[in-house]
This record gives C-alpha cells, sequence and structure tokens, in this order.
C-alpha cells in the first residue's frame, strides 16, 4: 500500500483487510509506517475492530516488511498487506524505501492510494509512484465528498491501470469495489441500485428477510420485526449513502447528513413500549402513550406520528398482498414469484445474479492479472 501521508492509506489498509476477509481469506497487516507518530498504534487499533492481526516491530521498516511476510507464512495467513510511510508531498527517501520495501517483500499487487479531494494534483502524485513502484491499481480514498470523481478518471488514463476500490466513507466498512458504470450513474444522478443490492445482500439473512417480507404482505409484521429490520438496515451504511443510490430520489436528500441518532428516537419509543403493545400498537390508547413518551423521552406527538405511520404501512402492504395473490388466503397462501432475499418490505424484486467467479488469485477485483 503506497501513497502520500493523508491520503487515508492506513485506515484502507484495515479496510483492504476486512475485504479480503469477507471473500474468505486470512490476511495479515503489517505496519511498516515507522516514521508517522502511532501510525502503527492506529494500524492496531482498526485490526482489532475487524479482528485481523497485525505485525510491526521498531527499527527499519524494510526489515519489518520482510519479517511480516516470514510471520504470514508461520500463521498460515493467505494475503499480506503492508502499509508503507507517506510524505506530506514526493521525495526521494520516501520513493527510496518503499522501492527496497517491494523488492524485499515482491508483492503480487501494489496498490496506490489517491485522495479524491486533490483534484488533479492525483495526476502527478499516480505518475511518480507508477514509475517506481509499477503500480497494478488504484484505491480512490474519500469519495463520500464533494469530490465527483474526475481525479479517477485522470489517473486511469495518465498511468492506465484501473481503480479497484473506492473508499466512500469514514467507517471500516464504507469500502467497496469500484464498478465505472455504477460511479457515472450516481454522478448524474441516476442512482446505484446494484451496490445497494449487494449491501442488502451482505446485511440481510435470506431466510430471516423472506420470512419479515411475507409477514410483511400479510399484515402481520409488528413493531418488533420493525425494530430488528432497521437493526440491519443500519448494517448497511449511513442512511444518507443509501438514499444516494437510489434512482430518482431529490436533490436535497442525496447525500444527506441523516445518520443513527436520527434514528434513535424511533428506536427509543418502541423499546418503551411493552410486548404486547409492539405487537397491536392498536392498544395504544392516551395513557399509554404518555408514559411511552416519557419513557422514551420524545413527546406525545412524536409517538402518535409514528404509530399511525406504521399502522398506515400495514394496511398498504397487506393490500399489496392481497394483489399480489388474488384469491389466496391465509391457508392457502403461493409463494411469491423471484422474490428478493435483501430488503424486507420491497417484495417482487426479482433476484440479482452473483458476481461472476473469478479466476486466478481469489479474491481479488476483476481487470487485474489473473482475474477474469
Amino acid at each position: 500500500m503506497a501513497g502520500l501521508q493523508g491520503s487515508g492509506k492506513t485506515t484502507n489498509s484495515a479496510k483492504l483487510a476486512r475485504w479480503f476477509k469477507s471473500q474468505g481469506r486470512q490476511p495479515l497487516l503489517v505496519g511498516a509506517d515507522l516514521q508517522r507518530p502511532a501510525a502503527v498504534e492506529q494500524l492496531r487499533t482498526l485490526g482489532r475492530q475487524i479482528d485481523v492481526p497485525v505485525f510491526s516491530e521498531p527499527g527499519d521498516p524494510v526489515a519489518t516488511a520482510s519479517r511480516g511476510l516470514a510471520e504470514a507464512r508461520r500463521l498460515g495467513r493467505d494475503v499480506l498487506i503492508v502499509d508503507t510511510a507517506g510524505r506530506l508531498s514526493i521525495d526521494a527517501e520516501m520513493m527510496a524505501q518503499v522501492r527496497q520495501i517491494s523488492g524485499a517483500i515482491q508483492p503480487y499487487y501494489t496498490f496506490l492510494v489517491i485522495d479524491a479531494m486533490t483534484g488533479q494534483d492525483a495526476v502527478s502524485v499516480a505518475e511518480a509512484f507508477h514509475a517506481t513502484l509499477a503500480i497494478d491499481g488504484v484505491i480512490m480514498s474519500k469519495l463520500d465528498g464533494d469530490a465527483r470523481g474526475g481525479a479517477a478518471l485522470s489517473v486511469k488514463e495518465v498511468i492506465g491501470r484501473p481503480i479497484a476500490f473506492a473508499s466512500t466513507g469514514e467507517k471500516i466498512n464504507e469500502f467497496e469495489q469500484f464498478h465505472p458504470d455504477r460511479m457515472a450513474g450516481r454522478i448524474l444522478g441516476m442512482g446505484d441500485m446494484l451496490t445497494l443490492i449487494e449491501q442488502a445482500e451482505q446485511a440481510f439473512e435470506k431466510d430471516q428477510a423472506e420470512a419479515a417480507a411475507e409477514k410483511l404482505l400479510e399484515g402481520e409484521f409488528t413493531l418488533d420485526d420493525f425494530l430488528e429490520q432497521m437493526q440491519q438496515l443500519k448494517k448497511m451504511g449511513p442512511i444518507g449513502g443509501l438514499l444516494g443510490m437510489m434512482p430518482g430520489m431529490p436533490k436535497e436528500l442525496k447525500g444527506a447528513e441523516i445518520g443513527d441518532d436520527q434514528l434513535k428516537p424511533v428506536e427509543a419509543i418502541i423499546r418503551s413500549m411493552t410486548p404486547l403493545e409492539r405487537r397491536k400498537p392498536e392498544l395504544i390508547n392516551g395513557s399509554r402513550r404518555t408514559r411511552i413518551a416519557n419513557g422514551s423521552g420524545t413527546t406525545v406527538g412524536d409517538v402518535n406520528r409514528l404509530v399511525k405511520q406504521f399502522g398506515e404501512m400495514q394496511k398498504m402492504m397487506k393490500r399489496m398482498g392481497a394483489m399480489a395473490r388474488p384469491g389466496k388466503g391465509k391457508k392457502g397462501k403461493g409463494k411469491r414469484g423471484g422474490g428478493f432475499a435483501g430488503m424486507p418490505g420491497m417484495p417482487g424484486l426479482p433476484g440479482m445474479p452473483g458476481m461472476p467467479n473469478m479466476q486466478g488469485m481469489p479474491g481479488l477485483p476483476s481487470g487485474f492479472p489473473g482475474a477474469n
């Protein structure tokens, strides 16, 4: 992993390790940035978050990288990710060091981490690193900012190497394979349903999602079920980012700062209800609403809105269920055709085909040597 200081190299090393781990690999992180204060400790903290071991030792970065490779072999790890030192600007000492590390460990792939916010300065950075290391792919960081990806297009054109991954936020899970057509769709306001669906498939268990969708169509979806689905939805990332992937969303909502804190009042209201009230919201009368509002730190008006909106959603989905299965009662209900086992509450969407199998080194994005 190469790049300038501040480009997000250390964070993206951990994000890449998490991505490889999700592909069934066993990564080991090596902290070879021994010059920046607390760089290794930052990597260790991130490694603990994703349950990936980190190897580092004080001294020479080249020797540390070599010993990290030996440690990976000793532990039976099949992916080694080396975080190297950066500088605020390109200099001869930094380039010599990353060249020596590359020569010592002979990496299969060398990734250059580019800050999307640097604009066209990214081109000169990419040219300099590519001349020294022969870059295999680029990781674009901070694509959640105001940058529209122009730097990505320029870097790809100048060094002729693919953009492999994109970091779309600060959280460790906000990291995805780069798909130029999807990025173009986001830039043009057309959304990115494929990425949204892939994230849903990772966050939602298939059987649970199908069961929840069935209950929703039958009008049996309770506030307990709703609360559980909210927890699953939060695993997919910031709500504002998800809205930005949906086609046809107003500009005001795309990239809106909608965080988990704005979902907490809804969670608090539901958790302040008794189990019976969650199953049968129609039982919630005036005194119950006052008790729930006091217990959740909200107002009676907030409770009224939630109960009313949930009731309207139940009625609407029950009508949709009846239209989907005309003439079918509960005892004779038929199966929905082609239900998407990802996001309950959106029945009838066709199932998406899986990503194509990759040849060569498993777990690497398409466009790289040895991968289709």
